[in-house]
């Protein structure tokens, strides 16, 4: 037992330890953050392939109009507008061969939904196939922990013809490339084109 001076005993004062407690928004994520996620591993990968020389693959920026700017800290855009619907979210050139194609996210373990994807992104495919080029979809299923390739065919039929309002995971499995995913790059999808093209 230990005494003060005074002779009044020690007694130890036991520190309240606090536990942060996370707002409901922060334990779950988002559907536009698991997106991003989604979409800067692509970024990365693309990377890797530019700087290994393997191909030219590019995210398409949204074009918009700034209407206002801020001044007062710099150059803030306060107010502004997209110019037109935007079309897939990546193209570029790899072996000789234009390459377009969308990267899609999903929380859902048996199929792909439908309403992810917007009828000007299934013209600009078409229109791509046309052409020529190569156009598919990357979609990856979250929970599954999985990625495939499938080819716009496959996704622009079950759109316009289709009975349903999902692609099941059954199509991406019989007719899609599982793609691999990687330290680096991170999502592995020009093997998988090679696989499905070349």
């Amino acid at each position: 037992m230990i005494n003060y001076p005074n002779g009044q005993q020690y007694q130890e004062v036991k520190k309240k330890t606090r536990q942060s407690k996370k707002s409901a928004s922060e334990l779950s994520i988002s559907s536009a953050n698991r997106g991003m996620a989604f979409e800067e591993d692509i970024n990365q990968s693309n990377i890797y392939y530019r700087d290994k020389h393997i191909c030219l693959i590019t995210k398409r920026p949204t074009p918009i109009n700034i209407v206002k700017v801020d001044y007062t800290k710099g150059a803030k855009i306060t107010h502004a507008y997209f110019e037109e619907q935007s079309t897939t979210d990546y193209n570029g050139v790899y072996k000789g061969k234009y390459i377009d194609f969308e990267a899609k996210n999903t929380k859902n373990k048996t199929s792909f939904p439908l309403s992810n994807i917007t009828k000007h992104q299934i013209e600009h495919l078409k229109l791509v196939i046309e052409h020529g080029g190569i156009a598919f979809f990357i979609i990856q299923f979250q929970l599954l922990g999985k990625v495939y390739l499938l080819d716009a065919s496959y996704v622009i039929h079950f759109y316009e013809h289709g009975e349903r309002k999902s692609i099941p995971l059954s199509c991406f499995e019989e007719n899609g490339i599982e793609v691999e995913q990687s330290y680096n790059p991170r999502i592995k999808y020009i093997e998988a084109i090679d696989k499905k093209y070349f």
